[in-house]
């Protein structure tokens, strides 16, 4: 299996590496020692510089300012930022665009994506559904009117960036009826065309749209987003086939290149920590009991290397294989969310009290680790994913 990059790819992760060389993980407090979210904002200055060196606009085509690169580019970049906890909306952003970029109108993808790409306008995505355990697509419904517009109604948990994003992308699934249905009669109704998943681009200041802030794992500021009878124009509706289960995917994989560079900056510190640190004389990195568990935590980080690359490869390339490209996903899905609790455990045991030091950036590490663990879901449900597309599309 060949994961060689391309040159332009290659180009892409050497400027995140040159954009992300100042930022500081342990520059932020600790989420446990202020009240409510570690900040109201994200890095606005880091996101200038990255809009600066051309990646926020990587997927987008050259028409509207982009490098027309591919899932593999972006995940490259959000390997480098998770190794940095880098606090902006890169994942949510891009993949969203993207997805316009695909599948929107043309006055959306003119309106939207020249200034996503300069950075002036956010976009982010409500994929969590209405508790954060059931499908998004199903947390929000949308009736259409006579003139084309789309009137939603629904709840979607755990919104990232959504204070601070301009247009949030909403999944929704189309119902029959009056637009002015109750949301207990909208819940009632049986769904229409479900194989065909709407995509909404709702403005963060809108008619029917509250926001309600919950804090993340991480310390992070999220918010539940409700919508109530919030009309939406024909022009920012997606109504193409694909398109919710492309951007899935993407924020998916994505995800998992988060939890590699997180990882992969967890190992590299550990590394440094018991190398410096002695007992008896030596350092503590000389010790069997340590080196076979920083070795069995490396093969854990080349494990979520291989399945995420395979999984980008797939949703880049729309290559066919024995089973789809969700099979791909599900596996870097199992590998991530393991294996990035298990990097960040490691640590903190190696770390010792250091690891628990809210003057060190281990414990920073550990919590975003714990919110991507969260996001990507229980290995388990992933591996009965997997066995249902295997049932699906048996090999051989």
């Amino acid at each position: 299996m060949d994961f060689t990059f391309t040159e332009e790819q290659q180009a892409a992760a050497e400027a995140a590496r040159a954009v992300f060389a100042g930022v500081a993980p342990d520059g932020v407090p600790s989420p446990s020692l202020v009240p409510g979210a570690v900040a109201d904002d994200f890095d606005r200055a880091l996101w200038t510089r990255l809009a600066d060196a051309d990646l926020l606009s990587l997927l987008l085509d050259p028409s509207y300012g982009g490098s027309g690169l591919d899932a593999i580019a972006l995940c490259l970049v959000l390997r480098e930022s998770a190794k940095v906890l880098a606090r902006v909306p890169l994942l949510e952003s891009s993949a969203a665009a993207v997805t316009v970029q695909a599948y929107g109108s043309e006055e959306a993808r003119t309106d939207l994506l020249t200034r996503v790409g300069r950075g002036e306008v956010v976009l982010s995505v409500a994929a969590h559904g209405r508790t954060g355990h059931d499908p998004a697509e199903l947390a929000v419904t949308a009736q259409r009117e006579a003139d084309g517009a789309w009137v939603l109604d629904g709840v979607q948990t755990a919104v990232p960036w959504a204070y601070n994003a301009d247009y949030i992308v909403v999944p929704a699934t189309p119902v029959a009826g009056d637009a002015g249905l109750t949301e207990a009669q909208h819940t009632a109704m049986a769904p229409v065309g479900t194989d065909n998943v709407l995509l909404a681009l709702v403005p963060r200041v809108h008619e029917g749209v509250v926001l309600a802030e919950q804090i993340s794992t991480a310390g992070e500021r999220l918010a539940e987003l409700r919508l109530d009878s919030a009309r939406i124009a024909a022009r920012d509706v997606i109504d193409a086939d694909g398109a919710w289960e492309g951007l899935r995917e993407l924020l998916t994989t994505g995800t998992c290149a988060l939890a590699l560079g997180l990882g992969e900056g967890v190992l590299t510190m550990t590394g440094e920590y018991t190398g410096k640190r002695e007992q008896f004389g030596h350092p503590i990195a000389s010790f069997q009991a340590v080196a076979v568990q920083a070795a069995d935590r490396y093969i854990d980080l080349r494990a979520m290397e291989a399945t995420l690359w395979q999984a980008a490869w797939r949703i880049s390339s729309g290559a066919a294989g024995a089973l789809p490209s969700a099979g791909d996903v599900a596996v870097a899905k199992i590998w991530a969310s393991e294996g990035v609790r298990r990097v960040v455990q490691t640590a903190q045991h190696l770390h010792g009290g250091f690891g628990a030091d809210v003057d060190y950036p281990l414990h920073r590490y550990h919590a975003w680790a714990k919110h991507l663990e969260l996001s990507l879901g229980p290995a388990a449900a992933h591996e009965e994913s997997l066995g249902d597309l295997l049932a699906a599309h048996p090999l051989g």
